[in-house]
């Protein structure tokens, strides 16, 4: 019995298979976003080039929200 170098072949279903990278997030002045624990808001300034932190205008309060944006997504 042999084995091919490379190993078995993972399966379509197979919750192992290695996970992709998502892609980065980036935010302009003016854009909506939604965030998971402040609601809905609109972004109002951007510091460095965008990957570094964002304020958001959320209507009652204003938040700096900083890289990495995994609760933040733009609508």
């Amino acid at each position: 019995m042999s084995k091919s170098a490379a190993g078995p072949r993972p399966l379509p279903t197979s919750p192992f298979k290695p996970r992709r990278e998502a892609p980065p997030k980036h935010f302009a002045v003016g854009d909506r976003v939604t965030h998971d624990g402040y609601g809905l808001g609109r972004v109002i300034s951007v510091e460095g080039d965008g990957n570094t932190a964002v304020l958001v205008d959320f209507g009652s309060r204003q938040e700096r929200i900083s890289h990495p944006y995994t609760a933040m997504f733009k609508l």
